[in-house]
């Protein structure tokens, strides 16, 4: 049986936190070690400059991603893990999916039309700071996914859209020149949980209300102290239902332990006790990961060699799958 090939963007503007864990990071780790599938990981650091324009963030991001997906166990010898920019090949198929893709189509993608409606609602020309990186990404987009001939490409509800603009842009490339692209398919997995931040909305950096993943034991501990509450005090039942506390707890405890949070909820467990195991909940399972992330931060050499290992991989695939694509479009050579 062939197997699956499952392909997962990482921008690189942020420093990873508890969300980017759980809902994205701890899933996708545990599903590279699957036999039936094939998987490619990529830092997204061309997607970084269309909302980044601070060389440092991007350079650093890039090495805390990199980091904090080697400490929490991305098997590389296994799983495909490089950095966009250095495949060469992706920027060029970019330019040739541009010049297939439809205007209308990239008129549509929900970002554009976000800033569009944006500018019109403060008054201000419809295409007022909206730069062509941010116009056209889902096109480099579809350049990530249609490189590696991914089938699936695990994604929130927000971005199914430009896994199908991905498709459309392949289709059109398919049914004009030749038959050189897998057609993929958008996976959403709504098992996987999305944490509560700080002041009960979802987790996000735009909302500034993250728990970062490998803070200090300290940082950790302090940040889950400022989690919102409601007054009630101890001794009264506490609805774990309304309880972003009992939500973390459920997003790293089992069955049992969330059972028993449950009951001391209801007994009236104070606020301060359920933070305190919380946050030794958490700490025992990301602390061996802490450690690891902290000697890698410390070794960006290896990073690098790793992504560069990875590199080289994947363009034993990009480099062939570009000539292809060349041929394809009539750019090749006379002889």
């Amino acid at each position: 049986m062939s197997k699956k090939r499952v392909l997962t963007g990482i921008t690189t503007t942020g420093t990873p936190h508890l969300g980017n864990y759980v809902g994205a990071i701890r899933p996708a780790v545990e599903a590279s070690g699957q036999d039936a599938i094939e998987s490619y990981f990529f830092l997204a650091d061309y997607h970084a400059l269309i909302k980044c324009q601070d060389p440092q963030q991007v350079r650093q991001s890039s090495k805390e991603i990199a980091a904090t997906w080697i400490a929490l166990g991305l098997d590389t010898d296994r799983a495909v893990f490089y950095r966009q920019s250095d495949i060469p090949e992706i920027t060029e198929l970019t330019w040739v999916l541009c010049c297939n893709a439809a205007k209308g189509l990239m008129n549509r993608a929900h970002a554009y039309k976000a800033a569009v409606q944006a500018n019109e609602a403060a008054g201000e020309d419809p295409d007022f700071g909206i730069t062509m990186g941010l116009f056209s990404y889902p096109v480099l987009m579809a350049a990530d996914i249609l490189m590696f001939n991914a089938n699936e490409i695990p994604v929130g509800r927000d971005q199914i859209q430009h896994v199908e603009m991905a498709r459309d842009i392949a289709q059109r490339f398919n049914h004009n020149f030749a038959e050189v692209f897998t057609l993929p398919e958008a996976v959403v997995d709504d098992s996987v949980a999305v944490l509560q931040g700080l002041d009960g909305r979802k987790m996000s950096k735009s909302y500034n209300n993250t728990i970062p993943l490998f803070g200090t034991e300290k940082q950790l501990r302090k940040a889950i102290n400022k989690v919102k509450t409601n007054l009630l005090e101890p001794g009264e039942p506490k609805d774990p239902d309304d309880s972003t506390v009992f939500q973390l707890w459920s997003a790293f405890a089992g069955p049992a332990e969330v059972e028993s949070m449950r009951k001391a909820f209801a007994e009236g467990i104070a606020w301060g006790e359920a933070k305190k195991q919380l946050f030794e909940l958490i700490n025992e399972e990301i602390a061996p990961a802490r450690a690891r992330y902290d000697e890698l931060m410390a070794d960006p050499g290896y990073v690098e060699e790793v992504l560069q290992q990875g590199a080289a991989r994947a363009r034993q695939e990009s480099v062939e799958l570009m000539a292809k694509v060349r041929n394809a479009v009539g750019i090749s050579a006379m002889t």
